[in-house]
């Protein structure tokens, strides 16, 4: 996945002033790379009591995951010709003093990047004993964080991130246009329905489309053999013609201006389109759909001689009332809300306990299983 998109606002803005305020010299130093508007500016206040007055927050917000990405790439320590180790500017707390014992970072990474990273050593493990509420994270979450040195999930691997929210992959529909048709989207068959030719706009993503057409099929979104899908290549090709656009940016303003009248998307995107225009409406496929998650990573080559600010940045969201918050004021959901609590925020587009148990992470493939993927979509696109 290239990226997920997070729309900016003024609460953007209130959070980066706020954080800004509270930088200075002399003080222990955390520094924050991070989505816009992925963290609540209500909850500001709570995060200052909480890691106490003697801490500068530097905040870095970026708009793109996949730009936070590639400066995790950046920041990976290497030799320069002279045998020093090489810094980025972002972690260049004064380059005429050497500052970076009382500097702290941590980045966010989306999961579709997390075996990437640790597969090319942009990231080192975190410390269970270390973070005071791990043992709040449902045993669900701690085991998709906990992985080999590949990136493969395995009980005996480390934890190489914090998970702190999650959303899906949803439907957005233009409520005008279903009324005229009498019925709404609730499924991923709708998508093929004679209805919607050239009416669809999807994302730009291999994984997500092709994943969706093997949940309608019954199967995984992380199935591994994809040529042994019956009739698999024939239901992509079907939807294809339904589809007027594929993008991964743009894909929600052809709904807005009625040019499509359904898109697939990130619940992120949608959510706030949905809050600000009456026309849009929004849904979870019934049959389980993809999630996705933002995690705190550390980077490697930051060797602060202690970690014990950013071990409190990541507890300070795995706090139940915190947990609570952030899902009510943001567009994701804590990995904390489990059973009956995931009924509070239906509205958040986040499945029951029901569906979920039928939604998916999109896991890291084998390489034969990607250049299946690969060929497929390609065959299709070609396709006029």
């Amino acid at each position: 996945m290239d990226r997920r998109s997070f729309l900016t606002g003024a609460s953007t803005l209130a959070l980066s002033q706020a954080l800004a305020g509270c930088s200075g010299w002399g003080k222990e130093t955390l520094s924050l790379h991070l989505l816009k508007n992925s963290i609540p500016a209500q909850l500001i206040s709570q995060v200052r009591q909480a890691l106490g007055n003697s801490l500068a927050l530097d905040l870095n917000p970026e708009s793109q995951l996949a730009d936070l990405f590639s400066q995790l790439q950046t920041s990976k320590n290497k030799p320069d010709a002279t045998g020093k180790r090489w810094l980025p500017d972002f972690l260049r707390f004064n380059q005429e003093q050497d500052r970076l014992a009382t500097r702290q970072v941590l980045f966010t990474l989306g999961n579709s990047w997390l075996a990437a990273a640790i597969q090319q050593n942009l990231i080192q493990p975190l410390e269970s004993d270390q973070l005071t509420h791990w043992a709040n994270l449902p045993a669900s979450w701690q085991a998709f964080v906990t992985r080999d040195r590949q990136g493969n999930l395995t009980p005996q691997g480390q934890i190489w991130a914090a998970p702190y929210r999650w959303g899906t992959t949803a439907i957005a529909y233009r409520k005008d246009k279903f009324e005229d048709l009498g019925w709404t989207p609730s499924s991923w068959d709708d998508l093929w329905r004679p209805q919607l030719q050239r009416r669809i706009s999807l994302l730009d993503q291999p994984r997500e489309v092709i994943g969706l057409t093997l949940k309608k099929l019954g199967n995984s979104y992380n199935t591994q053999n994809i040529k042994a899908v019956p009739n698999l290549e024939t239901e992509l090709r079907s939807l294809h013609q339904q589809t007027k656009l594929y993008s991964s940016q743009a894909y929600l303003q052809p709904l807005l201006l009625g040019d499509t009248w359904l898109a697939v998307g990130w619940s992120t995107d949608i959510l706030p389109i949905v809050r600000r225009n009456n026309q849009i409406g929004a849904v979870v496929p019934q049959a389980g759909t993809a999630l996705w998650a933002d995690l705190w990573v550390r980077p490697t080559g930051v060797t602060a001689s202690s970690q014990a600010a950013s071990n409190q940045w990541i507890d300070f969201w795995w706090q139940t009332e915190i947990a609570a918050q952030l899902s009510q004021l943001s567009s994701g959901g804590s990995p904390l809300l489990t059973g009956s609590k995931l009924e509070q925020f239906h509205n958040r587009l986040l499945p029951n306990q029901q569906v979920l148990s039928h939604c998916e992470f999109i896991q890291p493939l084998s390489k034969a299983a990607i250049e299946q993927y690969r060929s497929l979509w390609l065959a299709i696109r070609q396709v006029s």
